[in-house]
């Protein structure tokens, strides 16, 4: 791949140099970068019979059946000194069915159909591919292509099975257009059942699917779902990259899934994992060939010595195709609607983030410890994405704040359209694991909601998975704790603890959606303050299912507290739908009291205020807004409804007065009671 940069073009280059214009003296870096994607992509289409192909790999690799019934075999393993066909199909026989050697690794195998034209190898059958490697060994292994892998309850090691019904789903509904506002819903269909147990695909479509609707969000972002033998791992040690998990299902199901999403106006994106691999040989893609590099970069180079798992050579051109192809396979066969990128920062750099700080210092994001053979694998996963379909939404979960990833790639961005703002949640829990109340700090707050890179887009959360798990605790829990076994009952009285917890956990959801970022993220079951923490089944728990489930019924039940912060999250989405600020400009926050506990700040045509304050509420209280007009709540945390006291009148109408305050040119007064957040739209503009 060359890296020359003379008389090369980033055609947008001006424009990030223009917005951020102490990047350019890495506009050299930028111009390789960009440079090195140009060259891999002409060099695959001029190679590939184009990009276009290149990258549905998977119609020619693993197993595909021929219009006539016969069945092409095709894989890649450069290592191997002769590969083999075993199955039910061929009584397991390691010698009747070779793959013939091509060039450059690859291996391929024709297997005609059966006299009466159907396939030889039935739909449901069994699967080994036989590497015999260069010390003589027969090695078992999985198609890395494989579309289906099962593991029998006496077996630890999973079987490939040919997935190939007579009669396949078809899709019913088409996809959603892509939402100005994305208000996410993550997810994982394991634990999605108060049962303890693995819940399924089916449920998840029937029994979840209905309450993300009826929350408000837009959009679904599956864990777990590509194959992974260990499910304690979250879904992030991956075994089969193509293969839909079979613990909730078959693939089928997962296509309705999607499908009955699609239906009811949300779109569906796949929580791929592209970072790293599992260490399992034998169903797994390490040693696939019998060698140690194969897919990945031999030596130390190819671990992670955190997280025990294989690191992808992405300079390799089959490892390119295999990745590209494994992103398309997604969106073509199950009709994801896009992607979150795991683990994008151990991705970027050589160093993957370990033992690294990040100080938003310039240099920390060029330099010879910059993985651009990463860089340009994921400046061109977006190309194809987004050339598929520019509504296709693409969102990198990167702790770094490396420059441009957001930016597109004609600008000599990455190309990604969000990114996580991540240090959010770390700053809640540290805020409720170390200050009292009367300390928390407005200002600080305020800049870790707001410190995001211009014209960068961000997906701002309280809350995800990774707050949720065993050794961690929910935002309600931090409120909360112990209090939430004994207290969350309406039979029994308020007491403090849980009426300081419903009505923080309320606000700091609501500031963070209305300020963190240009769109929202919540994890299953936290919108309703789900108890304790999540857990998967393992030796260390006795391989209980106890905690690796969400209790759902407790909303259900009207005499408990669960159901009002649940009310909350829904109107909280239900408001922002018809006034948009998700999609509007960031906030600007007029007020960050820090002896009043207040914030406020206007964004799109409505205006939020904040009184942190555990006891002080205020009268007549002058807020600085932009706008003038008269303004009405259409959001307030204090109603019954959601936990709260009932203290405000939501007849009043609120009329701004031409009286500058706070650096803005007009100002209203408003009573906003302690521990209370409210949100007015301005009439005037809202019509």
């Amino acid at each position: 791949m060359a890296d020359c940069t003379d008389n090369v073009t980033v055609p947008g280059l001006k424009n990030l140099l223009q917005m951020d214009p102490f990047l350019k003296p890495f506009e050299k870096d930028f111009t390789r970068r960009y440079t090195r994607f140009n060259n891999q992509l002409m060099s695959i289409e001029g190679a590939e019979g184009g990009f276009d192909k290149y990258t549905r790999s998977y119609e020619s690799f693993g197993v595909n059946r021929q219009p006539d019934g016969s069945l092409y075999f095709k894989e890649w393993a450069p290592g191997a000194e002769a590969v083999f066909l075993a199955g039910d199909f061929n009584d397991w026989s390691t010698s009747s069915h070779p793959y013939n050697k091509r060039e450059h690794g690859k291996w391929d195998l024709f297997v005609p159909p059966k006299v009466d034209q159907s396939p030889a190898v039935p739909h449901g059958s069994k699967l080994k591919v036989v590497i015999r490697s260069r010390s003589g060994q027969l090695l078992y292994r999985i198609s890395p292509w494989a579309k289906y892998v099962v593991r029998d309850h006496n077996n630890m090691i999973y079987d490939w099975v040919h997935w190939d019904p007579p009669q396949p789903y078809m899709h019913k509904h088409s996809r959603p257009k892509k939402p100005q506002s994305l208000r996410i819903y993550e997810c994982h269909v394991g634990i999605a059942s108060p049962e303890e147990k693995v819940a399924s695909y089916s449920n998840f479509t029937y029994n979840v699917l209905p309450k993300i609707k009826d929350l408000g969000y837009n959009c679904i972002q599956l864990m777990a779902i590509m194959e992974h033998a260990y499910y304690a791992s979250f879904g992030y040690q991956i075994t089969s990259f193509y293969a839909a998990s079979s613990r909730y299902g078959n693939p089928e199901e997962l296509k309705e899934l999607v499908d009955t999403a699609h239906s009811m106006g949300i779109i569906v994106l796949l929580d791929v994992v592209h970072s790293h691999a599992s260490k399992n040989t034998e169903d797994g893609l390490n040693q696939f060939d019998g060698t140690d590099s194969c897919f990945f970069h031999s030596g130390s180079r190819g671990e992670h010595v955190l997280w025990g798992s294989r690191l992808f050579d992405y300079s390799n051109w089959e490892v390119l195709r295999f990745l590209l192809s494994n992103l398309r396979w997604w969106i073509e066969q199950y009709r994801f609607d896009g992607f979150r990128f795991d683990g994008v920062t151990s991705m970027l750099y050589h160093h993957h983030g370990i033992g690294t700080g990040f100080s938003g210092d310039y240099s920390e994001y060029f330099g010879l410890h910059v993985d651009e053979d990463s860089l340009v694998y994921l400046m061109l996963a977006n190309q194809m994405v987004h050339s598929l379909c520019p509504d296709y939404i693409t969102i990198a979960e990167d702790v770094s704040g490396m420059p441009g990833l957001c930016c597109p790639i004609n600008e000599g961005g990455t190309g990604f359209d969000y990114r996580l703002s991540m240090a959010v949640p770390d700053k809640w829990i540290q805020i409720l694991k170390e200050l009292k109340d009367e300390d928390w700090n407005m200002g600080n707050i305020v800049h870790t909601l707001t410190n995001r890179r211009y014209g960068e887009k961000c997906i701002a959360y309280a809350e995800s998975h990774d707050q949720a798990l065993v050794g961690d605790k929910t935002l309600a829990f931090w409120l909360m704790d112990a209090e939430m076994y004994t207290n969350m009952s309406k039979l029994s009285p308020l007491t403090q603890v849980i009426d300081r917890g419903i009505q923080l956990h309320k606000m700091i959801r609501l500031i963070t959606h209305g300020l963190g970022g240009e769109g929202y993220l919540n994890f299953i079951g936290n919108e309703f303050g789900h108890p304790e923490w999540l857990d998967f089944p393992r030796k260390g728990n006795n391989e209980s299912y106890h905690y690796a489930r969400r209790q759902f019924h407790l909303v259900e039940k009207d005499d408990l507290r669960y159901r009002e912060l649940y009310n909350f999250d829904r109107d909280m989405n239900r408001v922002e739908e018809k006034y948009g600020w998700l999609s509007a400009p960031p906030a600007n926050v007029s007020t960050q009291h820090e002896g009043d506990k207040i914030i406020a700040f206007e964004r799109g045509t409505v205006l939020f205020i904040f009184n942190f304050h555990p006891s002080n509420s205020y009268t007549d209280y002058r807020v600085g807004v932009e706008m003038s007009g008269k303004y009405k709540i259409v959001l307030d945390s204090d109603e019954a409804q959601y936990g709260g006291h009932q203290r405000l009148d939501h007849n009043t109408e609120f009329f701004t007065e031409a009286v500058p305050y706070n650096g803005c040119s007009n100002s209203t007064m408003v009573y906003i009671p302690c521990r209370t957040a409210i949100v007015l739209a301005n009439e005037d503009l809202s019509r």
